[in-house]
């Protein structure tokens, strides 16, 4: 094997915090439909409405936005008041001028490494929104590639890392995504580094593929460097 030459990152919630804003707004959500749902139900019917809408809409606040008003429309049937929508409109807005907060360690990993491998942002989600948050980061200068995605398949990871490197073979890549950021770049011969977040939306569970030669999980950013020193 070749010596390791890329890494490619994820950013939501890898990076810096973002899977708490949309529990935040859920549950804001959950309080504005509570005389017409249960909060379980209202999750549930939430959670089918992303599972359709993924291939509409991707990944993101725009499509969440447009599928909490859908099941609101869908739960009172066809009865949610004008102002409901609106608030959820303007929680959507909220979500997109939010802050971002970086994560621990991740500052200082993304220094580290930037002078030694070339650093690849592989991201999913909205175009607009995503270029803001790493814009807000300051991390954006390090990174000599983004790619900002509508979804994270094996052809992905083996696209960006034939495009930004020697191929998947000498490449890693790290994220709190078992099942889009590690599981498919492993099929496309990459390395793959867990960094689990307490947060995880639903959609993104999968089983951590622990026999794998070339997994590897971590508790946080400041461990990557000893998984680099592993691999030699």
């Amino acid at each position: 094997m070749q010596n390791l030459t890329t890494i490619g990152f994820d950013a939501d919630d890898t990076l810096w915090q973002n899977e708490a804003l949309f529990q935040m707004t859920q549950e804001r959500f959950a309080s504005l439909l509570a005389d017409y749902a249960e909060p379980d139900h209202l999750a549930e019917r939430l959670e089918a409405a992303e599972r359709r809408n993924l291939g509409r809409y991707g990944f993101g606040i725009k499509g969440f936005v447009l599928s909490m008003i859908e099941t609101a429309i869908e739960v009172t049937g066809e009865r949610v008041p004008a102002r409901v929508i609106r608030q959820l409109i303007e929680a959507g807005q909220e979500m997109l001028d939010h802050p971002i907060e970086l994560l621990p360690g991740a500052s200082a990993a993304i220094e580290a490494l930037a002078p030694r491998f070339t650093l690849v942002l592989i991201t999913k989600g909205d175009l607009l929104d995503q270029e803001r948050k790493l814009a807000q980061s300051g991390l954006g200068e390090m990174f000599d590639a983004v790619e900002i995605v509508s979804d994270k398949t094996l052809a992905t990871y083996a696209s960006a890392f034939a495009r930004h490197g020697e191929g998947a073979d000498t490449a890693m890549m790290v994220g709190n995504s078992l099942k889009s950021d590690v599981i498919p770049a492993l099929e496309a011969g990459a390395f793959g580094v867990h960094v689990p977040h307490n947060l995880t939306w639903t959609l993104e569970h999968a089983e951590p593929p622990r026999a794998h030669p070339r997994f590897f999980e971590i508790s946080e950013l400041g461990e990557l460097a000893g998984v680099i020193a592993r691999i030699g």
